[in-house]
């Protein structure tokens, strides 16, 4: 079993932090066309997609799952982390940051910090459901 603090979870957090930026960036663009809520969703499909290909190249090493079923599982994993992320970020966005007095950027920190939050619960749903 691979445990946080190995090369594999390390591997995954760079992964993770490419696949990040490929979601905040993705959805300050989708922002100028749609609404915050759902340029969130947007760019976390944008990012998944990033990830998937990312992930299976880099971190997991080729296990019993075909491409297709490695991505169907990825895809309900993600689905998980999607809820996770919206809801700290419209939590945030909406609630705490303006109540400490951040008026500027909260959408963007908002969106940063719940990006990161599943990245542990991820690790573990792609290592033992989408890639094993």
């Amino acid at each position: 079993m691979k445990l946080p603090g190995s090369p594999q979870f390390a591997r995954f957090l760079l992964v993770g932090g490419v696949a990040a930026a490929v979601n905040v960036i993705s959805r300050i663009v989708y922002g100028t066309w749609v609404d915050y809520s759902s340029s969130i969703i947007l760019a976390y499909l944008t990012g998944m997609v990033a990830a998937f290909f990312m992930a299976r190249r880099f971190v997991f090493p080729p296990g019993r799952n075909s491409v297709h079923r490695s991505a169907a599982i990825f895809a309900l994993v993600n689905a998980v982390a999607l809820l996770q992320t919206w809801l700290v970020s419209i939590m945030l966005a909406e609630h705490l940051l303006p109540s400490l007095g951040m008026r500027r950027h909260t959408e963007t920190m908002a969106h940063v910090i719940g990006v990161g939050v599943p990245a542990f619960t991820s690790y573990i749903g792609h290592r033992e459901w989408s890639f094993r």
